[in-house]
């Protein structure tokens, strides 16, 4: 998916481009003590705390097409926003830490709550592996360690597999997006995950057809539970 970008965002991506220590919001430089993001902007990041409200805006798109436990968001997406530029950032100029620096602080907000408490594995949305040689990691994953690293749960990479190269969803309707994921995850070892409370982990809920696909891959294991945890949600 590809991020809007303002005016103030496409000048801060020439500043990270060749100043790379300088926050990835405001293009501030970055003290020693800071990662990608300065105190400031992090201070202001617009979560959104809704892994304490059921029947939030993502539970309501995903409802009725997979069974889920819970499915929240870790901010505000929003056109000119904060975190259009950093999910830019990750996923198309190589900024790795930022994927794990967000998951780690969405890990310490869902730590003890009780949308986590039942979880038992984290598992990201994976990339076809053309796609992430491309690319050099998978951004999901990044996020998914950051929020193992601060919560202590499990992580699994490799058993939820993408089987098919397709197009980008870029520009897809609904529709369109579903018809170029369907039947492209699978899980390789079904019996590593039978049983299990399953927390899937994303970047950005747009129309919610990758995460349905891969719940679909999911629930084909047995007595499999699926909990739903991205950076933001488009609207």
């Amino acid at each position: 998916m590809n991020c809007p970008m303002s005016s103030n965002g496409l000048l801060n991506e020439f500043s990270y481009l060749f100043f790379p220590n300088v926050c990835a919001v405001c293009g501030e430089e970055l003290l020693q003590t800071e990662e990608s993001i300065c105190l400031r902007c992090l201070y202001k990041l617009p979560r959104t705390h809704n892994f304490s409200e059921e029947e939030n805006s993502a539970e309501k798109l995903m409802a009725g097409r997979i069974p889920f436990e819970r499915i929240a968001t870790f901010c505000v997406y929003a056109k000119g926003g904060m975190l259009p530029p950093l999910i830019h950032q990750l996923k198309y100029h190589h900024k790795p830490a930022i994927g794990e620096l967000l998951g780690r602080l969405y890990g310490e907000d869902l730590r003890g709550s009780d949308f986590l408490k039942p979880v038992d594995m984290i598992v990201p949305v994976p990339l076809h592996p053309r796609k992430e040689k491309s690319r050099g990691y998978n951004q999901a994953v990044m996020i998914a360690q950051g929020m193992s690293d601060t919560t202590s749960l499990p992580l699994s990479v490799g058993n939820l597999v993408r089987v098919v190269y397709n197009p980008t969803q870029t520009k897809r309707t609904r529709t369109q997006r579903w018809e170029n994921v369907r039947d492209i995850f699978k899980v390789k070892e079904p019996q590593s995950f039978a049983g299990k409370h399953l927390l899937l982990v994303d970047d950005v809920i747009t129309t919610g057809s990758t995460l349905e696909a891969c719940g679909v891959a999911l629930h084909a294991c047995d007595h499999v539970k699926v909990s739903i945890a991205t950076l933001g949600e488009v609207f």
